[in-house]
């Protein structure tokens, strides 16, 4: 390909710009800002878009959130562009303090004394749970035997108390996303024409006469 990489870049730079990319978070937010702002739809389908984008974000379901969050935006009559960019806020960031939270309120609700895992340790977890099933699930076509136990360990000590534990905050953070970029959204609109309008007014108007 014309614009590919001649070589791959190492490993630590990879992982380093997925956690913090190249011109910071700041840059990276205003840009999917700028989008959300001009995609061609009215502010309340914008708005339930990210919502649905927010929500999905705080499922343990990782992997399935820009799904998740296209299906979910769509069942909702929202902006599906909206969701895909709203999954975002589930980053390399924010996962660790998300899945802890949860984890940790799933674990209240169910009525478990377990504490928190390290927020070094949740992606990791996860991640080795996901290599375990599908090794599990090839397994099956193969003379190798299956091990489900230590998935079933997890599902009860991680995914089932972060599923249950993410549902409050998820709604309670993707409605605070709703209620402040539904507003945001209607003034940039109201600004963008009332600019749109100047400047064809002043287009319009007929130019000064010099005199000679």
């Amino acid at each position: 390909m014309i614009f590919k990489r001649r070589s791959k870049p190492p490993l630590r730079e990879r992982l380093q710009s997925a956690v913090w990319p190249r011109g910071g978070w700041g840059r990276g937010l205003r840009y999917v800002w700028a989008r959300m702002t001009r995609l061609p739809d009215p502010p309340h389908r914008i708005a339930r878009g990210i919502w649905a984008g927010i929500f999905v974000s705080f499922t343990p379901l990782f992997g399935a959130h820009l799904g998740l969050g296209a299906l979910l935006a769509w069942a909702m009559r929202g902006n599906v562009i909206a969701a895909l960019l709203a999954t975002l806020v589930g980053n390399p960031l924010t996962f660790p303090f998300i899945a802890v939270g949860s984890i940790q309120l799933g674990h209240l609700l169910l009525g478990n004394a377990m504490d928190a895992p390290p927020t070094s340790d949740v992606l990791i977890v996860f991640a080795r749970a996901g290599a375990e099933f599908w090794t599990n699930v090839w397994a099956i076509f193969t003379p190798e035997p299956t091990r489900w136990e230590r998935l079933e360990s997890f599902y009860h000590g991680y995914f089932l108390p972060y599923m249950l534990g993410g549902l409050g905050p998820g709604v309670v953070f993707a409605t605070a996303g709703y209620l402040a970029s539904l507003p945001m959204i209607r003034a940039y609109r109201e600004m963008r024409d009332r600019r749109r309008r100047d400047r064809a007014a002043r287009r319009a108007a007929p130019g000064k006469r010099h005199s000679p």
